[in-house]
Order: structure tokens, then sequence, then C-alpha cells
């Protein structure tokens, strides 16, 4: 039977060669020319070549003959994803122009793609962007949710990389920490090495190569003794470096941090709720950086999710 699919917002902007060789992976690119010259693919009723692009609404017709050559198309790296999650992810972007796109991440959702990763933003983000060369110019953990700023040219991904390494970009992030912290601010200054915090350098062994790590920190509410609420500012950008100062320079790990965390359980209510929480509590809540395009200043601030946002209000903690 003849198939009428209309396209998505997401699917918008697609050549429609592309796009039949997404959803039919197993058709070869001479039999899509010959079914156009046929007239049995068509747009909007109308004959095509197959190098149109598609836009939201377009109606595409699809041969019967094509029905045993659809199928969830699996990249060679592993990567597996839907239309449904490329919906998913552009309702992330909180900011979109011709040099960069923002996304608000969700926990969970890896940044780049490798063994035994199926989703990640970048593989996704150039499925939604397929005539822009999307490229990664700094990243969060994996269990961190919050801002990512990707660039969609070369020029501005060297630029942007240029401000990340010259710490010209400014991040801030919000956590909620297990434990009460004594200085309610302060500079965290000391090296980080596979997991491990050193605060003499001197104590070093030769066989470890260990970098220096810099968080300002900020506590902005507390809970009982319990729990603090901190905004953090970090001035390097290493490996876990906030999980790892929480942890283990603030002695008061991020809740949710099952890699450097206290173990869970032993506690009822409210409080055992939120310990015992699947998610991570550290959310990249603000950049400031420069626009790679206009060289103007910009700040970009995320929504806090929805899983912090309920204790948030719960504890009446403030927002910086």
């Amino acid at each position: 039977m003849t198939e009428f699919v209309t396209i998505s917002d997401v699917e918008s902007g697609t050549r429609l060669l592309r796009w039949f060789l997404r959803h039919y992976p197993g058709m070869l690119q001479r039999d899509f020319y010959k079914l156009c010259r046929g007239g049995q693919i068509r747009i909007n009723s109308s004959r095509c070549k197959g190098t149109e692009i598609l836009t939201a609404g377009d109606m595409v017709r699809v041969p019967p003959t094509l029905q045993s050559y659809k199928q969830v198309k699996k990249t060679e790296t592993g990567d597996k994803y839907s239309l449904s999650d490329l919906e998913d992810l552009r309702k992330c972007i909180i900011h979109n122009d011709s040099d960069i796109v923002v996304f608000n991440k969700p926990a969970g959702l890896a940044v780049q793609g490798g063994t035994g990763i199926k989703k990640s933003i970048d593989k996704m983000a150039a499925a939604l962007f397929p005539y822009d060369k999307i490229s990664l110019v700094h990243r969060i953990d994996r269990e961190t949710s919050g801002l990512l700023v990707v660039a969609k040219n070369q020029k501005a991904a060297q630029n942007l990389t240029a401000q990340f390494q010259n710490k010209t970009a400014h991040k801030e992030y919000l956590a909620l920490l297990q434990g009460n912290i004594s200085q309610k601010s302060g500079t965290i200054d000391n090296y980080v090495a596979k997991g491990i915090v050193f605060d003499d350098f001197s104590k070093i062994p030769d066989n470890v190569v260990a970098q220096r790590a810099i968080t300002e920190y900020k506590v902005l509410g507390e809970a009982a003794g319990l729990l603090s609420w901190v905004l953090f500012f970090p001035k390097t950008g290493r490996t876990h470096q906030l999980r790892l100062h929480s942890a283990f320079s603030l002695g008061a790990p991020i809740v949710g941090d099952d890699l450097y965390g206290a173990k869970r359980g032993g506690m009822d209510g409210v409080f055992g709720s939120i310990l015992n929480t699947q998610k991570l509590f550290l959310f990249a809540y603000k950049i400031t950086l420069r626009h790679p395009g206009s060289n103007k200043e910009i700040t970009l601030y995320a929504d806090v999710p929805d899983f912090m946002q309920s204790v948030i209000k719960f504890f009446e903690f403030k927002m910086p």
C-alpha cells in the first residue's frame, strides 16, 4: 500500500534523498532516482528530482515497493535513536542561530558518542542540522544537566574552543550537596588526577599526571544541616572537577553522585527520598561568552530541571 508521510518540524531542512536513506537504509540510490523519474516518489502530489529540500508539513509519497527496506537505522558507532528522540532534543534548544545552537541538556544524555553509547548530542545535533558542520566546543558529564554550547561551522568552533581554553567563557553551576559546609564561600585550589584530589603538589607520585583544578563557590542555602545548596564558579575544566571538589575538598558530595558520593539508605522521609535519588543534582545553570559571529558578550540561562525544581521549592532555596 502506498504510504503518505507528513514531514515533521525536526526533519525540516532535510534533502529528499537523505530523508529516504534515513528511513529506508536498504534502498539503493539508483533505485531512488528511478522511482523519482517514474513519478512513484512525490512531494505534495508533485513529481520530484530527489534533490528537493523538505519543509515541515510537506507530504511525501512512499511507493509500496519500499516497505521491505524500512527499518531503524543503526550507525557504525552503535548510535541508535528515533525521530522521537530527535524531537525531544529539539525541544531542549534554548538558543539557535547560524553560528551556534545551545541545548539545556537533560541528565543521562551523553554529549559525545562512543563505545556502548547509543544516543549522544553530537550525533543527534548533526541529524537536526544536516547542512551545518556540528562541532563540540566544551563538554559536561553525562549525568550532569544544563547548558551545552555547540558550534555550527568551523569558524565558530575555532572561536568558541579558544574562549573555553583561554577561560574567557564563564560557566556557573548549581548543586545540592549532602552535608554541611562550614566555610560558606571560598576558593578551592588543588590538583586532581583519575578521581583523586591532591592538596599538596609535592605529594603527587611521580607516575601520576595531575592537573590544577580551581573552583570558587558560595553556599546559597541549607536544610537541617544535612543539605547545602551551592553555586559553583569553575575556573578550570577538569574531568569531574565539581564532583571531586564537593566530595573531597568540601566534604559534602553532590546528591545523586554514585561515583564519589556517600552510600544511600538509612534515612526515611523527605531527606531519604532525596538522598536515594538516581539523578545527579548538578546543573550547568549559566554561561557567558562572546558570540563567535557578532563578538558581542551574551549570557544564557537554562531552566532548572523538574527533579531539582521540586526540591528547591520544598526547601525554599533561593536562586542566584
